[in-house]
C-alpha cells in the first residue's frame, strides 16, 4: 500500500503567549507557530517535569461539538464509549477506517454544555470526516482554534492536588483536558509487556510518573496572562515530547497509513472493547481475540556518542538472517534531561525483545540502540488474550 500523503500544514495563528521570542526556535511544518525551545531544552524539560512551567502546544486545534445527540452520535463513530461522559470528565478516542486503520485522533473533555475535540493532526480532515456523517443527527461542529489556544503542563508534581481541574499559576483555561495515560479504562485492555492481562496499570509503568494536562485558553484571556508573575516559565514542545515519550506515551507521531491501536498500547485509553459497533470495530476485535498485531512500539535507549537523533521515519535496523536488514522506523526521538537520547519505534512484532538494533541519525552515522518492549512480542492467542477492564471507570482522573 503506498505511503500516505501528508497532510497540509494547517494555517499558522498568532501566538498570543508573552515569552522572550528573540530566543525562541521555532517548528517547522505541523507544529509551525509553536515554540520549539528556547536554547535550553534540558532545562526547560526539568520545569516542565517539576510543575514550574507550561509548554506552547500553538499547533493542538481545538473543535467543538454541541446538540442533544452530540454523545450518542459521536459514540457511535468512533472507538471510545462517549455516550456515558459526564461533564468534567476527559477521555480519548479514534476513528477508524474500515480495515481498521488508525484516521484521527481526538482528546474529549466535556464540560457540561459541549465536548471539546482537541487534535495534533488534520482538524480540517478530522472536522471534513465528522461533518460528512451528521446526516439527521441534533449536532453542531465548529473549528474554534482561532479564539482558543492550549498549553500542556505535568500535574504530577504541582503543589495543589493534580485534579483535572487544576491549573498552575492561575492559567486562564476555559477547558483542561485530563490524559488518562496510562490507567487501562473500563473496557480496554492493555497488550503491554508491563501489565499484559491486569486490569490497571502495572506500578512500574513510567506513564505513572506523569499526569498530563493540556489547558484551553480564551486568547484574549492569555494575551494579559503574565506567567512570570505567576512564578511559571513556557518552555517549547521539546520538552513536552522528550516527556511524553519517556512516559512511553504514543500520539500522533507514532501513527502511519497502516497503524493499528494494538500495536501502539493506545488500546489502554482510547478503544473500549465491549461498546458496540463502530467504523473499524471487526478488525479491532478479530485482532484482540484471535491474532497479533503486525508491529509493535518499543522505547529505544540510543548510543549518545554522536551527539545527533535519528529523524522521524530513520529506518532501525538489525541483523536478520546473517544480514543487517530493515525491521521498524523511528516515531519520536529527543535528549531527554535524565535518560540522554531516547526514542519510540515500531518494529516487526517477530523481532526478538533483546535484540541489539541500529538506527542512522543526521549526518549519516550508524549509532546503536537498546529496546525495552511496550507492546508484548508474543502471547497466546486464547490464554494469553488480554483481560477487558470491567471495573469501576478509571479513564478520567
Amino acid at each position: 500500500m503506498p505511503q500516505a500523503e501528508a497532510p497540509a500544514p494547517a494555517p499558522v495563528l498568532p501566538n498570543v503567549l508573552r515569552f522572550p521570542r528573540s530566543s525562541a526556535v521555532m517548528g517547522e511544518g505541523a507544529h509551525a507557530g509553536e515554540v520549539a525551545h528556547f536554547g535550553g531544552p534540558l532545562r526547560e524539560q526539568r520545569l516542565l517535569a517539576q510543575g514550574r512551567a507550561v509548554a506552547d502546544l500553538q499547533a493542538v486545534r481545538v473543535l467543538t461539538l454541541t446538540g442533544p445527540d452530540a454523545l450518542s452520535w459521536l459514540n457511535s463513530l468512533t472507538t471510545q464509549k462517549i455516550d456515558t461522559l459526564r461533564p468534567g470528565q476527559s477521555t480519548e478516542t479514534l476513528v477508524l477506517s474500515p480495515t481498521g486503520h488508525i484516521e484521527h485522533w481526538l482528546r474529549i473533555h466535556d464540560d457540561g454544555e459541549r465536548l471539546w475535540l482537541l487534535t495534533d493532526g488534520d482538524a480540517a480532515a478530522a472536522l471534513g470526516f465528522l461533518e460528512s456523517m451528521k446526516f439527521m443527527m441534533r449536532v453542531e461542529l465548529a473549528d474554534v482554534s482561532a479564539d482558543y489556544q492550549c498549553l500542556g503542563f505535568d500535574a504530577a508534581r504541582l503543589e495543589a492536588a493534580p485534579a483535572s481541574a487544576a491549573v498552575p499559576g492561575g492559567l486562564p483555561a476555559a477547558i483542561v483536558w485530563a490524559d488518562p495515560w496510562p490507567e487501562i479504562g473500563e473496557g480496554s485492555a492493555s497488550y503491554a509487556a508491563l501489565d499484559l492481562g491486569m486490569p490497571v496499570a502495572s506500578p512500574e509503568h513510567p506513564g505513572g510518573e506523569h499526569a498530563f494536562r493540556i489547558a484551553v485558553c480564551d486568547r484574549a484571556a492569555l494575551a494579559d496572562w503574565d506567567p512570570a508573575a505567576a512564578g511559571l516559565e513556557v518552555v517549547g514542545r521539546d520538552a513536552w515530547e522528550a516527556l511524553r515519550i519517556e512516559a512511553w506515551r504514543p500520539g500522533l507521531p507514532e501513527v502511519d497509513h497502516k497503524s493499528l491501536v494494538g500495536e501502539l498500547d493506545v488500546l489502554r485509553t482510547a478503544v473500549h472493547l465491549a461498546k458496540g459497533c463502530y467504523r473499524g470495530q471487526e478488525a479491532v476485535a478479530r485482532i484482540h481475540n484471535l491474532g497479533q498485531p503486525p508491529r509493535r512500539l518499543v522505547f529505544l535507549h540510543l548510543d549518545g556518542s554522536a551527539h545527533a537523533l535519528p529523524a522521524p521515519d530513520a529506518e532501525v535496523r538489525a541483523e536478520v538472517r546473517g544480514a543487517v536488514r530493515a525491521v521498524g522506523r523511528i516515531t519520536s526521538a529527543a535528549l531527554h534531561h535524565e535518560l540522554g537520547p531516547i526514542a519510540l519505534a515500531l518494529v516487526k512484532r517477530s523481532l526478538p525483545v533483546d535484540e541489539q538494533l541500529l538506527v542512522e541519525v543526521d549526518g549519516g552515522e550508524v549509532i546503536t540502540a537498546a529496546p525495552e518492549p511496550i507492546v508484548a512480542a508474543q502471547r497466546e492467542n486464547r490464554s494469553g488474550v488480554p483481560k477487558i477492564n470491567r471495573d469501576v471507570d478509571q479513564r478520567h482522573r
